[in-house]
Formats: structure tokens, sequence, C-alpha cells
């Protein structure tokens, strides 16, 4: 399955990157060039449950040709983690909801070295908001 252009670009820049400081440095700006959420979306309801810095994620559904797709916006209290957000809605957003359901972006992570260098509660952050994105897929599928 191809992935969207916007993951594309941020998977080819990575890997010009070779050093882990430059990457933690291209996530930080991707996470800063994200539009941050109005007060009234950092609700317990938008909040993803398994990370330990603060995260809120808003799913947007809507349908394209009669097909379900998600539109995703998020924002996170600490910088990296935001640019961790950055990349999931570069991967998920504005996509059919079989297609966001079925794609593994912790796999896809790894081939990219994203998280090799995360710390474990990071990384478990991470698979919390897979796992969000990829359930908000499969409520609009049933």
């Amino acid at each position: 399955m191809t992935q969207p252009q916007p993951f594309q670009d941020i998977a080819d820049n990575l890997s010009f990157l070779d050093d882990w400081e430059d990457r933690y440095r291209y996530l930080i700006e991707l996470g800063q060039a994200l539009p941050k959420l109005a007060e009234a979306e950092r609700t317990p309801t938008n909040r993803v449950n398994g990370c330990v810095s603060q995260v809120w994620l808003v799913a947007e559904p809507g349908a394209v040709s009669g097909v379900p797709h998600l539109r995703f916006r998020g924002e996170s209290d600490a910088m990296i983690v935001q640019g961790l957000v950055a990349v999931l809605l570069a991967l998920y957003s504005d996509r059919p909801a079989r297609e966001i359901a079925d794609t593994d972006a912790i796999a896809l992570f790894d081939e990219l070295g994203l998280r090799e260098h995360l710390t474990t509660q990071r990384s478990n952050g991470l698979v919390a908001m897979v796992n969000r994105i990829r359930g908000e897929a499969k409520a609009a599928l049933a």
C-alpha cells in the first residue's frame, strides 16, 4: 500500500539524517509546525490514555464517495511527542478508514528508525496513539 505524500516526504527527509540528534530536531520542527488545538478540544475524551505526556487527538469523520474517511488533528505538551503526533497525522489523516485500520505505523516507524532511540515510555505512548487512531478508523467502519 502506498503511503500518503506528506508521510513519504517525512520519510525521505529522515533518510538524509543519519544522526539521531538531527532526527530529533527534525521531529521537533515538524511538531512546531502543527496548528494548536482549541482549548475546548483538550478534553478527557480526546486525551490519549497510555501516554506519559499529555496527548490529545481529534478525529473528524467524513465520507468521500460514500467511503468513510477520517481527518485527524492532534497536540502534545511534550516537544518530541508533538513531533511524533505530526508524523502520525501525515501517515493517517485524510485517508479512507479501511486504509487507516490496515496501516501498521509501528512497523513503519521501525523501518524509519524512529523508535530505536525513544524511551520505553515514549514508545508505549506511540503505540497508544496508533491504537487510538486505528480504533477510530475501525469504529467508523462499524
